[in-house]
């Protein structure tokens, strides 16, 4: 049966205005403006595309990296009800020999796993350097091998990693999202990365070399590379509102990330951090705190994110998408409501 969801407030391409959506069978079937037809479901609230995160680490208490079944399908569902209704479940560097098992296990879980790691650089951040190690031959073919075997929908690494790019290469070949980070690399091999096919920055400022002025290196390629997109996680812990500014600034078009952890992990014994305590709504309620303008913030949140993983099924408001919505309480931007592929959760 078609619903008709009507709003004085839809996030689209521009500022939220009032538009009426018509959705049946999963999908949205037609997007209008002026009086809806009747019948319509009228949906107090800013109404906006579900949320897709490229870096989820964990949610509540279920960590990723080690949890059963059971406990992932119940994150995944906790996460599409505060509205991040498609997700990257994200895998930190490990022993080779352990990821077939655990990718076996997060198949059907998100949209596809980001390895962030092992192939990173000397920047390694909550990276156990123990697990790092150098994107060689017998490497790459147990990378590709993974990729071949299991939805890998994205892979962080260091272009120090990767003499020759010829990892960044291959995996951009196949279909993955490269994205550079964990990284001390100067300018021009990030910009080389690019050429052979890396599109994304992990979360910006943190874990890689930092900008100079006369040395711009990581930083400076993903603020100034068209190809490269920027991710930020916007807890206002990881990089200072000011920074968030900027970074926005010089790329409006970069990815907001939680880079979540289960709850007590986000902090290093030494008390350096190891990922955030927020969902992705709270990082567009965060940008939106700071003076970034809402449309602005949760494209940062959807549309962008589902484009760098060719989700074109998702991530906005438009007539044949997926009718994967959520909406925000206009004064607080907090999620009253999500519907997921037409169903209310």
């Amino acid at each position: 049966m078609t619903r008709i969801l009507a709003s004085e407030a839809v996030c689209r391409a521009g500022p939220p205005e009032p538009a009426w959506l018509a959705v049946d069978d999963g999908l949205i079937l037609e997007v209008g403006t002026g009086a809806p037809p009747p019948g319509a479901e009228t949906v107090v609230g800013i109404v906006a595309a579900g949320l897709v995160d490229l870096q989820v680490n964990g949610f509540g208490d279920v960590h990723f990296a080690d949890a059963d079944r059971d406990a992932l399908r119940g994150a995944s569902e906790a996460l599409a009800r505060a509205g991040t209704t498609s997700f990257c479940p994200t895998l930190v560097s490990r022993d080779l020999a352990e990821y077939d098992d655990r990718l076996s296990l997060l198949a059907g879980i998100g949209v596809g796993a980001h390895l962030e790691g092992p192939f990173l650089g000397r920047a390694p951040g909550a990276h156990s350097v123990r697990h790092l190690r150098e994107l060689g031959t017998s490497e790459l073919a147990i990378l590709l091998a993974l990729v071949e075997r299991h939805p890998v929908a994205m892979v962080t690494l260091a272009p120090e990693a990767d003499p020759g790019f010829v990892g960044v290469r291959a995996l951009a070949e196949r279909g993955v999202l490269v994205a550079l980070g964990h990284s001390t690399a100067r300018l021009d091999d990030a910009v080389a990365a690019a050429d052979a096919g890396a599109r994304a920055v992990t979360h910006l400022f943190n874990a890689m070399g930092a900008f100079h002025h006369r040395d711009p290196g990581l930083v400076g390629a993903a603020l100034d590379d068209p190809r490269l997109v920027p991710t930020l996680i916007a807890d206002l812990v990881h990089v200072h509102p000011a920074a968030l500014r900027v970074a926005i600034a010089a790329k409006p078009r970069s990815a907001l990330v939680s880079d979540a952890v289960a709850r007590g992990s986000d902090r290093r014994p030494d008390g350096s951090l190891a990922g955030s305590r927020i969902t992705l709504a709270d990082a567009v309620r965060n940008l939106v705190s700071i003076g970034v303008p809402i449309e602005q913030a949760v494209s940062m949140a959807s549309a962008v994110p589902s484009d760098l993983l060719g989700l074109g099924d998702r991530g906005r408001i438009e007539a044949g998408r997926r009718a994967d919505l959520v909406v925000l309480q206009p004064s607080t931007i907090r999620v009253m409501r999500v519907i997921r592929a037409g169903v209310d959760l």
